[in-house]
Order: structure tokens, then sequence, then C-alpha cells
């Protein structure tokens, strides 16, 4: 049987939501080990003078709890 933990995230990118979503990924995989599933909860953009600046996913990231003996 498996346990698994979720966390929640914001990734940003000066280009696309894809990539924010990339980036929290790629920055999540360098301490958390066994990564499931990745749900994309929420999108925006920041603004600055009417154009957008970043795009932001907020993601709920799930990956497999390793007890510790």
């Amino acid at each position: 049987m498996s346990v698994y933990s979720i966390i929640e995230l914001v990734g940003s990118s000066p280009t696309s939501w894809e990539d924010a979503t990339r980036h929290a990924l790629a920055t999540a995989s360098k301490t958390l080990e066994d990564l499931r599933i990745a749900e994309v909860v929420k999108q925006d953009v920041t603004v600055d003078n009417g154009k957008i600046t970043s795009f932001r996913v907020r993601l709920n990231i799930s990956f497999k709890y390793h007890e510790r003996v």
C-alpha cells in the first residue's frame, strides 16, 4: 500500500503558463522524490501598464510518502 502527500506550489514564467508549470515541477523534483501528479488549480497573470509581465500557475503536486526508519 502507498501513501501520498500533496503540496501546493506556484510557478511563474515571463513566457507562458506551460513554462511556469515546467519550472515549478523541475524545481520541486530537485528535493521531492517520486512525483506522481500535478494538477493545475489556478492560472493568472501579472500586469504592468496594461501588459502581461508574467504567467503564474498554482499547482497541487502529489508525491509518494517515504517513511523514515
